[in-house]
């Protein structure tokens, strides 16, 4: 009898379960049995492995094969188990020394021809490996960047079973031919997911927003501006609402460019989501800037909060961790679909349970909602094309729900650009960069004052935490809290209105909220008018 064990990584979400690969050969009948709660992918995995086996120069092991793969009680999904169950059966048949396989982490798709080919997932796969006390991965060659990313973990990169085989049991490492040059690299094919492309509106890594785009194209727009700003340096959720035509969407675009580059914990964090997902940008393992997603309104709940069949895959909102949520012509969506985002909102994450299991992912990202003021775009209390009926209008702005409304920070209303404006060839507003090293410096500010808690930016402080710790100066609240008599705020807004303070703030270099940095922070959070400038630079 001989037995072998190896181990590799089942991932449930964005997290991973060390599972143990054992093979245990018997004699008897050639058969080959899988067990321990694969999946149809992973069962078609006996097929891929023998052939890959063989052809890699091994000899099959003609007796009854037996493949584990323990703890039984965890689902497992995908083809990444390939090369661990090649590897164990190579190692119950002698052909490699199995002590060598038994501290090994192996991840991994194996071609009919012996290939090793990549497969989504491997940042938190390792990461899983090594939280579990593992020091050595193997991975496919163009995936070993993406594994190298977590620290103490020896990676090695191999192209084909034939290169591992020799590698583990001490022999000259063969050459492999290079693919035709000029030609896309089918292993690449397994990092990317069908239907994912860049019109979906769901990738990452700075491509939408990084093509030349910048905060001076914007014409006029002064509110609008302090508003990306403020949400920026905060993480305020921010609403904009105007005509068609009026620079919403290039507000939005040009927003995770002002953004703070990602620490390297949050990196890791966003980068493991998309790796999950197949979105990694082709040759940057890592993702160091805010990512950008912005889903089409006809969009369903499961692709916006995540699910599938089987184990739920992320949707819209953890492809937007750290970055921002775009949701263009948000009165479109369906309503059921918006309020599903009130969890995530609150908790910057979001809990998907199915019959296959309960899987946790992050959602902690920065919503700019955008809407026309009527379905015909032409409202405005200055001129009368509007051809809507009130009724029509006030249907059109219930599509948005109040408690969803209740959770956005900022809410601005942007006006159309009229021709002098256009014509103006004089300086433009400020540039990104000058806008973003602006943000920098509040947050370094916030960070700075939130030393010691778990928060980095005043958006995700509390409210009792700000009235019992971090107070404003003194009478300054007293108009949000007359507005909280009246019924213009909730409570929850009200702790809004003073994270807000505290971001404009941080912004115009104050120790603290002063009445004016309240008063702006209200006129942002109602659209009610308080008479303070718009231009943060009139407050220093």
């Amino acid at each position: 009898m001989g037995f072998a064990r190896t181990c590799s990584v089942a991932l449930v979400g964005v997290e991973g379960v060390v599972v143990e690969v054992q093979a245990d050969l018997e004699p008897g009948v050639a058969a080959f049995t899988l067990v321990g709660l694969p999946d149809k992918s992973l069962s078609e995995s006996r097929d891929r492995v023998r052939a890959a086996v063989v052809n890699s120069g091994g000899e099959w092991p003609q007796r009854k094969l037996t493949v584990g793969l323990s703890p039984a009680s965890v689902p497992k999904a995908g083809s990444g188990f390939d090369l661990a169950v090649a590897c164990a059966v190579l190692g119950a048949a002698e052909r490699i020394d199995p002590r060598v396989l038994a501290d090994i982490v192996m991840i991994g798709e194996l071609g009919l021809d012996g290939r090793v080919r990549p497969v989504r997932g491997i940042l938190p796969a390792v990461l899983a490996a090594a939280e579990a006390g593992y020091e050595q991965v193997v991975v496919p060659e163009c995936a070993a960047a993406e594994a190298s990313l977590v620290p103490g973990v020896s990676v090695l990169g191999v192209r084909s079973l034939r290169q591992l085989i020799a590698v583990l049991a001490d022999e000259p490492v063969p050459e492999e031919e290079p693919d035709d040059v000029g030609r896309p690299d089918p292993l690449l094919a397994g990092l990317r997911m069908p239907g994912t492309g860049a019109a979906t509106g769901m990738h990452g890594g700075g491509a939408p927003y990084d093509q030349g785009h910048d905060l001076a194209d914007v014409v006029g727009q002064r509110s609008a501006r302090t508003a990306v700003e403020v949400a920026a340096a905060g993480g305020h959720h921010l609403f904009l609402e105007g005509p068609p035509g009026a620079g919403k969407t290039m507000l939005a675009e040009r927003l995770p460019a002002v953004l703070p580059r990602l620490t390297r914990e949050e990196s890791l964090e966003v980068t493991a989501v998309h790796s999950v997902s197949g979105l990694l940008p082709t040759g940057k393992p890592l993702i160091d800037v805010a990512p950008y997603c912005a889903p089409h309104h006809s969009a369903t709940m499961q692709s916006l909060v995540g699910g599938g069949p089987g184990i739920a895959r992320p949707g819209a909102v953890s492809l937007a961790h750290r970055g921002v949520l775009f949701l263009d012509e948000a009165p479109e969506f369906s309503t059921q679909t918006l309020d599903a985002l009130r969890q995530p909102l609150e908790a910057g994450h979001v809990v998907i349970a199915r019959s296959a299991g309960v899987v946790r992912f992050p959602a902690r990202f920065l919503m700019v909602l955008a809407a026309n003021p009527c379905p015909c775009g032409r409202f405005s209390q200055r001129d009368t094309q509007c051809e809507c009926p009130p009724s029509a209008i006030r249907r059109y702005h219930a599509r948005l729900s109040g408690p969803l409304l209740d959770r956005v920070d900022l809410r601005v209303e942007v006006d159309p650009v009229g021709r002098h404006e256009l014509a103006h060839r004089g300086p433009g507003g400020e540039s990104t960069a000058t806008v973003a090293d602006r943000v920098r410096a509040a947050r370094e500010r916030a960070a700075a004052r939130l030393t010691g808690t778990p928060w980095r930016t005043n958006s995700e402080v509390p409210g009792r935490e700000l009235r019992s710790r971090w107070h404003a100066a003194t009478g300054a609240m007293d108009e949000a809290e007359r507005n909280l008599e009246r019924g213009v705020l909730t409570a929850r807004g009200l702790d809004r209105v003073l994270r807000v303070a505290w971001t404009i703030a941080d912004l115009v270099g104050h120790d603290r909220p002063d009445v004016t940095d309240v008063a702006l922070a209200l006129q942002l959070r109602t659209g009610v008018p308080r008479g303070v400038p718009m231009a943060l630079g009139a407050l220093t």
